[in-house]
């Protein structure tokens, strides 16, 4: 019998694997009201199934505990940054900061009210350990240049966004990244293309 392909969870709920109970039960609530048949704009039978499905595990604390391990011992996702060669310094961090926020943009721009990513999406998209991007999360916090979503998703300020047309936080042309390299977090381009998007491509937006 061919095995079952995993299942993220975390990634339906777009919430981070730290995410509290209290939170997931937020999240359930805000996204079963969106996809519940009823709803005649937004309702989706399919993903109605897939969020309920979710949070029955997440919201059981032995059956997230049995989940988590299985969560940890699934295969990566494919990274924007590789952190085996990365220098840890103010270039990579400027790098990754210029990353978050375009990704960030990039969603505000798509959906301005409530634009915004979970933390586990930035943490597979980026290709930084958790305890990385909540460093990098705390500094934006400071700085305004991001907030937190009634949701509990990552979203770009106006600050942020005014901050991401800075010289002082642009990229060399010789430090973005290759085109091959593409995001995980976006599923269309303007051109109206469908899949993943270079990351270069993402930042360019911003000007």
């Amino acid at each position: 019998m061919a095995q079952q392909p995993f299942v993220d969870y975390y990634e339906i709920l777009q919430l981070s694997p730290r995410a509290t109970t209290e939170t997931v039960e937020r999240v359930y609530r805000l996204m079963v009201k969106r996809y519940h048949p009823d709803n005649s704009m937004t309702g989706d039978a399919s993903k109605f199934g897939t969020v309920r499905e979710a949070y029955e595990v997440l919201s059981n604390p032995e059956r997230r505990a049995a989940y988590d391990l299985e969560y940890d011992g699934s295969q990566g996702q494919p990274k924007i940054i590789d952190h085996e060669s990365a220098h840890h310094d103010r270039e990579e961090d400027r790098r990754i900061l210029h990353a978050i926020l375009s990704l960030l943009y990039t969603e505000r721009r798509r959906r301005p009210v409530n634009g915004g990513l979970g933390a586990i999406m930035l943490e597979r998209a980026l290709g930084v350990p958790d305890h990385m991007l909540e460093f990098f999360l705390w500094y934006m916090k400071q700085h305004r240049w991001i907030e937190i979503l009634d949701t509990g998703q990552i979203a770009i300020t106006v600050t942020g966004i005014d901050k991401l047309a800075d010289k002082d936080l642009a990229l060399r042309q010789d430090r973005l990244l290759p085109e091959s390299t593409e995001s995980t977090a976006h599923h269309s381009s303007k051109e109206g293309r469908t899949g993943p998007r270079p990351i270069d491509r993402v930042s360019s937006v911003a000007g």
